[in-house]
This record gives structure tokens, sequence and C-alpha cells, in this order.
């Protein structure tokens, strides 16, 4: 059988380019060899997010006096936790699964490797290779957790963010190494259920790629939380020949060792592109990426390449625009490039973090005479109301032309409320449009009006 496109992995980016290019009339196959959804919905994203949301929910439940509700003593039941938690991404599963079936997109169950000529080989859980020729092949295969010479992961003591999922028991004690999205996240769903967590950053500041304002809320935020966290600091080693684990840990004023139950390694991801014919192909790669033009496709006439494996920021919502666009252009649509200015970066910690563009030293250091407005949760009605004073809003616009150059979030439900910045940008609107489009009260929302009206001088409420 022929296929018009062929999708090998079927993460956001995989599935979400196989089910455009069914809507657009193609037939199309996805080879997968583990659970449809890929790591994100498996292993990554959906799950996480049950797990911090358990977290929350026993936060809620501690603090429960404070909003005038006697609950007694709650306990959390790590084995629940995590059961709730793959239960939600089996369910996720099953749905892409559906809507595979309800598309006619066909599963090729098994290990994927391109060849020349158009070609995947399909190798299935018994070693059985089967040929599966297609007009166009999409590369989709993801990626994986970064291990670091010093920090080898066995998947007990010195773990990545699959294990962080499943763990068997809640360790009391746990280093995380890495204070990004991942790190940050499982960091904070430690800390919350009980366990005694440090969070070690090479970087002068968590979350590194946030506005410097924004990692010093969190980094303020953790510790009065009664979390440890280092920065300007690097592990050296661990040893893990005890009971547990013994963390060698080089400050400015020398080395500390710090004991503790687990080690989870979140320093990062590398691609999975070894072992499925790039090579063979003649695709080209370069660092760890592969090699595409706006509308990714590889050097190599029909081969493609989507999501983690190409440049751009390694995020699910990326990878799904990513394949739609592909798609699109393999049909013969009128596209326009993905714009990598205007990604939301989200990070579901407590309080959350959203942001999108520049922030206020790149803009600095990109030239540009700057109005900045801030505006703080504490000022709220709304926060104040909820109990989620924590936080701010930051807008940076370009004061010549009133271009949006970037927002940076830090608060409850930031997460949701990044949206309006990035449409806003997209459609061009200043800041004075913001001003004058009404926003409903009391919301969180309210404060990126009142940002946006602190930059221009006519802020109400500070």
């Amino acid at each position: 059988m022929n296929y018009d496109i062929i999708v090998i992995g079927s993460g956001p980016g995989g599935y979400v380019a196989a089910i455009r290019a069914a809507q657009l009339g193609m037939k199309v196959g996805v080879v997968e060899r583990a659970e449809l959804g890929g790591i994100c919905l498996n292993w990554g994203c959906i799950p996480t997010k049950a797990l911090l949301k358990s977290a929350s929910v026993f936060q809620y439940l501690q603090h429960a006096a404070e909003y005038g509700i006697s609950a007694g003593e709650a306990k959390a039941d790590f084995p629940a936790i995590i059961k709730r938690s793959r239960d939600v991404a089996d369910q996720m599963s099953k749905g892409i699964q559906f809507l595979l079936k309800k598309n006619k997109v066909e599963h090729i169950q098994g290990f994927g490797k391109v060849k020349p000529g158009k070609i995947v080989e399909v190798t299935d859980s018994s070693g059985t290779t089967t040929e599966y020729p297609a007009n166009h092949i999409i590369i989709a295969t993801g990626a994986r957790s970064r291990e670091l010479t010093n920090l080898p992961q066995d998947g007990k003591k010195i773990i990545g963010y699959r294990e962080a999922m499943t763990l068997p028991e809640q360790p009391k004690s746990m280093v995380v190494v890495g204070s990004g999205a991942i790190g940050s996240e499982f960091a904070w769903f430690y800390h919350s259920i009980g366990t005694k967590v440090t969070l070690v950053e090479v970087l002068p500041n968590v979350v590194p790629v946030e506005d410097e304002e924004v990692s010093k809320v969190l980094e303020r935020s953790f510790k009065k939380a009664g979390m440890k966290v280092m920065t300007g600091v690097s592990v050296e080693s661990v040893d893990t020949s005890g009971e547990g684990c013994s963390v060698v840990i080089q400050t400015k004023k020398g080395q500390e060792i710090i004991a503790c139950d687990v080690v989870l390694s979140a320093v990062g991801i590398a691609t999975n592109i070894e072992g499925i014919g790039l090579e063979d192909v003649g695709i080209v790669t370069e660092r760890g990426k592969v090699v595409v033009d706006d509308f990714y496709k590889t050097n190599v006439d029909g081969y493609y390449a989507i999501g983690d494996i190409v440049r751009g920021p390694a995020l699910a919502h990326v990878a799904s625009h990513e394949g739609i666009l592909c798609v699109e252009k393999i049909a013969g649509k009128q596209v326009e490039p993905l714009d990598y200015g205007n990604i939301p970066g989200c990070t579901y910690t407590h309080p959350e973090i959203a942001s999108v563009g520049m922030t206020e030293k790149a803009a600095r250091e990109a030239g540009y005479e700057i109005l900045v407005g801030k505006f703080p949760f504490t000022a709220s009605g709304k926060a104040t109301a909820s109990g989620a004073r924590d936080g701010f809003i930051k807008v940076v616009f370009d004061a010549k032309y009133g271009e949006w150059l970037g927002a940076h979030m830090i608060g409850d439900n930031v997460t949701e409320l990044i949206a309006e910045v990035v449409v806003a940008r997209k459609l061009e609107t200043t800041g004075k449009e913001i001003i004058e489009s009404v926003h409903p009260h009391p919301t969180m929302s309210e404060a990126i009006m009142e940002a946006v009206a602190q930059a221009y001088g006519e802020c109400i409420h500070l």
C-alpha cells in the first residue's frame, strides 16, 4: 500500500500532522513503537499536570483554615496520586487512538526507520520488518531526558522525568538538578507533598530563560515554602554506593555534600535521531538537530522533520503547529512560516509562570527604547479574594511604534492568561487598544490591562 504521508512518531507533532493530512484527503499512516500520544501525553505534559493538580489540592487542604474551612488532617497518598496520573495519561492515549481511527489514519505498530527511495522500514515487537512506501515521510521522533557524564541515570537512585512519575514510593528527600520547567515543576510537586527537596541550578537564577524578576519571585516563593534552592552551583558527582545518594555540590565557598534518597536529573533533553536511518538517506543534522527549511523539509526531497528534533523551542504546542504547517505546505496550501518570536512558554509551579516575546533585558540589549508596565497581584481584587496574591504581570512595549515586545507573568493561573498576549501580538495590537478593551471584573485577566496602562502612565489601581 502506498501512502501519501507516513509519520514516524505519534507525539503532539506526529499525531497532529497525521490528522491534519487526513483532513486534507491524504492516505496517512503513523508509526509508533510505544504508546500513542508520545512523551508529552504519556510521560510529559499531561501526567505531570495531573501530579501537580493532586499537589495543589493537597496544599488547599493544608491551608483550608485560611479560607474559613475546617478539614481535619490531610495526608498525601503517594501511590494513589501516581495511579491517578497514569490513569489520566491512559485515558488521553485512548483519545488519540479514537481520533486516528475517526480520521482513518492507520496506526503502524513498531520502530520506524527511514530508507532511501521514500521507504519506511518498521520492525515490530517480534522482530519482523516490513517496508512501507510513501510520497512524503515526516520524522517526529521527539526527545528524551539528557544524561550528563557525571550524573548517569540508573533509573533508581539517579532518575529522569519518566521515573519521577512512577516511583514505587515517595522519597523522604530528593535533590533536583536543573531548574528549568521540568526540574522546577517536579521540585514543587515533591516538596508540596512532603519530600525534603533541594533544587540545584548552575546558572545564577532559577528558570533561567525567564525574566529575572520572575525568577527572583519564584525562588523567593520556593524558599518561603521551605524548599532549599541553590543557584550558581554545580553537581560534581553523586555517590550511590550506600543506601541513598551522596551529592557533591561545588559552591563559591567550596564543596557541600547533601545526602538524599533520590537525585532527579532535569538538565534538558536529547533528540531521538540515532538509529532511524538519517545517515543512510543522507539527511543533514547539526548539533543533534535535523536541518530543515521554513516548512520542515530536509535536504532530501520527500523527507521532513518536526518537533523536538528540529530548531526552535522543544514544546508540544510548537510541534503541533509545525506538523500542521508541514502537511499544509505539502498539500499546496498558502502558508506562512511559524513566528518563533511569538511562542508562549509555561511553567506549572506554584505560582505559575507564563511568558512570550522579549524580556526587558533582551529588549534593551536589542537597542529598543522601551515602556515597561508592571501590575502586582497584591493590587488585584480577584487574586486577594482567591488567596493568591503572589506574583505580577509585566509588559514590555517599543516606545517609538507601540509594538508589544513581550509579557512575563508569575501568579495563579497565568498559564491561562498568556494566550491574550500571544493573540494580541499576532494581530499587532497596540497598548492603547488593550487599555480600551474592557476586561471583566473581578478577574486575574484585568492585571494585563492594568500592566499595559501602567506602561503608558494610565493605571488606575496602583
